[in-house]
């Protein structure tokens, strides 16, 4: 059966239609990831300020392996984000759950960025940290799983109920 100039148009235009799709989706993955790791890299590279910034001058090496506890801790809640993440993105959809993983990291970022340190308000200052890469880690247990799903439920020819 002969194709007509309107039927190849359309099916060109559904293809089209799919890459554009399928390139939003990668983009919104990589951004997930792209996220995600520059908040841990950006955290381990500036260990030394941290360390100085947010807790006691006495020893500098006690500040550092204060820092890397701290470190340690936001990537030890990381399964309990993915526990929490993952059946939410099975409800709410896997777009809106990497939004607000990504989101919700950026957040405590900035916010990390923002706080006064051990000097201003004294034991405060770590404390607020720990909290703040316990969020960050939270978050990030759910964004690996978050992305690699909506990778793959948006991939072409990707199944939506496999059984």
């Amino acid at each position: 059966m002969p194709t007509t100039h309107t039927d190849v148009t359309t099916a060109e235009v559904e293809v089209a239609t799919d890459a554009a799709a399928l390139r939003r989706s990668v983009a919104a993955g990589a951004v997930g990831v792209f996220v995600h790791w520059f908040d841990w890299a950006a955290y381990a590279y500036l260990a030394g300020t941290v360390a100085t910034v947010f807790f006691p001058d006495e020893n500098g090496t006690t500040g550092l392996l204060a820092v890397f506890g701290v470190f340690a801790v936001s990537f030890g809640i990381r399964p309990i984000g993915a526990m929490v993440f993952g059946p939410l993105g099975d409800r709410i959809g896997r777009k809106r759950t990497l939004s607000l993983v990504i989101f919700t990291m950026s957040g405590a970022t900035l916010t990390i960025g923002l706080l006064p340190g051990y000097a201003a308000i004294g034991v405060g200052a770590p404390v607020l940290l720990v909290i703040l890469r316990l969020i960050q880690g939270f978050a990030a247990g759910g964004e690996f799983g978050s992305a690699a799903s909506f990778l793959a439920e948006s991939a072409p020819g990707a199944v939506a109920d496999s059984g």
